[in-house]
């Protein structure tokens, strides 16, 4: 028996070896996994941003004040853009009716075909499954869309050349990992709920507000309250303990699909994304509720990211 007995204890100890390597390796599978279905992710975001018509082509915004403007890069109109022609023509606001008279000899398109003659611009508010009205010009490379913020309305200016856009430098993010995919509880308002959002030009929408999710961290329960912007998904805007340190100072955002049958939320917190006023100083942000400002450290999804300032003229 004491013969055996070294024998034993080699067999035990090869089997235990053999049971750490098969949980090591699943282990390394799981997170080889993760890191693919995280890269996917980022591939897409960083396309997203970076297409001729993406946020980081941002290079104007410009409010319309009631009555008549002339806009173009030349100094002498009234409204000066960073790119295209000199002389676009002319814009009037009147009321919520926003028209544009082309300038007589500017190259021009509208919704992809070419612009001849004067024509009522739709806002992105007043829009409907097509969208705002697209004026393209520099053969396809830039695009002014009006936008309605509160009862304002601006023009919002893309071009494909925008140094935002061709000097942009990727994106930096928390470690993150899976502890930041969390089982979240649907918590529904009354139909009908709204909650002011205001945003980073100082006008404040109220949006649809249907419930809000709650989880356990750390002991304690975390509840953000969420939007649906008729998108068919959760829109959660957020600050917490890394914005400003770390993180942008303004808050992240976090897509979730609706709850299930069971009021159960899934929130990859590894998928927080910045705003668009991250990466460009023209767009309007919707900025967290104070309800969303949570006492927790978000050490995953995108951080902070730095661009320069365009010279204003």
């Amino acid at each position: 028996m004491t013969r055996l007995l070294p024998v034993l204890l080699m067999a035990l100890a090869a089997t235990a070896c053999k049971d750490e390597e098969a949980i090591r390796l699943a282990a390394e599978a799981k997170a080889q996994a993760f890191a693919a279905g995280e890269r996917a992710w980022r591939d897409e975001r960083r396309a997203k941003l970076t297409r001729p018509d993406g946020w980081t082509s941002l290079v104007g915004l410009h409010w319309l004040e009631e009555g008549e403007h002339y806009f173009g890069s030349d100094a002498d109109n009234g409204i000066r853009l960073a790119a295209g022609p000199a002389h676009f023509g002319m814009i009037s606001r009147n009321d919520g009716r926003i028209r544009f008279v082309p300038e007589k000899n500017a190259v021009l398109t509208l919704d992809g075909q070419p612009l001849t003659g004067a024509v009522t611009l739709v806002s992105d508010a007043d829009a409907g499954a097509n969208g705002p009205s697209k004026l393209g010009f520099d053969e396809g490379k830039g695009v002014i869309m009006v936008i309605k913020r509160g009862d304002r309305y601006a023009l919002r200016v893309k071009h494909a050349d925008a140094p935002t856009r061709t000097g942009f430098r990727g994106i930096e993010y928390w470690p993150g990992g899976g502890e930041w995919v969390v089982s979240a509880k649907f918590v529904p308002n009354a139909a009908g709920k709204t909650i002011p959002i205001a945003n980073i030009v100082g006008t404040t929408e109220n949006v649809a507000n249907p419930g809000a999710v709650e989880f356990q961290r750390d002991g304690k329960t975390v509840r953000i309250e969420a939007l649906d912007e008729g998108d068919g998904v959760l829109s959660l805007v957020f600050a917490d303990r890394t914005s400003g340190h770390g993180s942008y100072p303004a808050g992240r955002f976090l897509d979730a699909p609706m709850p299930d049958a069971s009021g159960t939320v899934v929130l990859d917190f590894n998928k927080s994304y910045n705003p668009p006023c991250a990466f460009t100083a023209f767009a309007t942000c919707p900025l967290p509720p104070p309800e969303n400002r949570l006492d927790l450290q978000v050490v995953a999804g995108e951080k902070a990211y730095h661009f320069e300032e365009p010279k204003r003229s």
